[in-house]
């Protein structure tokens, strides 16, 4: 019996389903009946995984439509689906074939089910969003005023960055009112923060963005997170291993806390020196440093047991 797959390729106002190994293809409105119709249709075909590419919230509605339905839905980052199109050699474009690329590239890398955060999951990840935004406006404007000649223009660009810096105040009060209200999420944040060179920042951002930390191996978090190196190889050619893919926000936030685990984490910083002493690049170095601290993090949060000093 072949396994089915399925890709779905989201827009506005439709839904493109392909399936694999059939080649079928049909589509429906992104409404209540549409989706009412792909719930039934998809059940008949009881595929062994259903992919979605993320398309900026589009896709919110259909996922979890899916996951209620008990059906096992995957949303997959739309630069592996680039990436994949282009490796196969599929130029053309157009939704269902969108949709069609998309359910190959679950069938040929055997793409997993992923839970889907709930509600207060989606929004703490909004809240850290939008964090993250406030921080690198507030990066642009002091930049801006190092440049600016003109006095009354770098009095408006310091009233600009102190009305950021207030509603980022309130962004943190707000994701710190989230966090630790939940039991849940306090008690994960503590075991993370546990960790030297793991902060605030770093603990909210993992619970929000890879809440499967604690639930997977440590090669396939480091895929998820972007920190898995890839091999160049061809015969007796062997080029240099790379990293790329992944949760770009996670891996950001792993290497921010790389830098500072090197010089204060006593395990993390014995294993940075030790590649640096071999001849490693610094930059190799502290990719591995973000991996491995990673894979204590997953550990910890796996065990449900703090960091241990001995």
């Amino acid at each position: 019996m072949d396994i089915i797959t399925i890709g779905i390729d989201v827009s506005k106002d439709r839904l493109d389903v392909a399936v694999r190994p059939s080649g079928e293809v049909f589509a429906v409105e992104r409404n209540a009946v549409g989706l009412e119709q792909l719930v039934a249709r998809l059940r008949d075909l009881s595929p062994r995984v259903i992919a979605l590419e993320a398309t900026g919230g589009f896709e919110v509605i259909a996922a979890a439509t899916l996951a209620g339905a008990r059906l096992p839905v995957a949303v997959v980052n739309p630069a592996q689906i680039r990436a994949f199109a282009k490796a196969i050699g599929q130029r053309a474009k157009t939704d269902p074939i969108d949709a069609a690329v998309i359910a190959h590239f679950a069938e040929a890398t055997e793409l997993e089910p992923r839970p889907l955060p709930d509600e207060a999951t989606r929004l703490l990840g909004d809240l850290i969003g939008r964090r993250r935004q406030i921080v690198e406006m507030i990066g642009a404007e002091r930049q801006r005023e190092k440049r600016m000649a003109v006095a009354h223009l770098r009095k408006s660009i310091a009233r600009l960055v102190k009305a950021l810096e207030k509603e980022l105040a309130t962004l943190n009060t707000d994701i710190d009112d989230a966090v630790r209200g939940s039991p849940v999420w306090r008690e994960k944040e503590d075991l993370l923060v546990s960790v030297p060179g793991v902060g605030p920042v770093i603990s909210r951002t993992l619970i929000a963005e890879l809440p499967e930390l604690g639930q997977l191996g440590r090669k396939e978090i480091a895929a998820l997170a972007g920190l898995a190196p890839f091999t160049r190889q061809s015969g007796q050619w062997r080029g240099k291993s790379f990293i790329g893919g992944g949760r770009t926000v996670v891996r950001t936030v792993l290497f921010m806390g790389a830098m500072v685990a090197k010089r204060h984490n006593p395990l993390l910083k014995a294993f940075f020196d030790r590649l640096r002493a071999a001849g490693k690049p610094k930059m190799v170095a502290l990719i591995a440093v973000a991996r491995k601290l990673l894979t204590i993090l997953n550990a910890i949060i796996r065990d449900n047991r703090p960091w241990q000093t001995a």
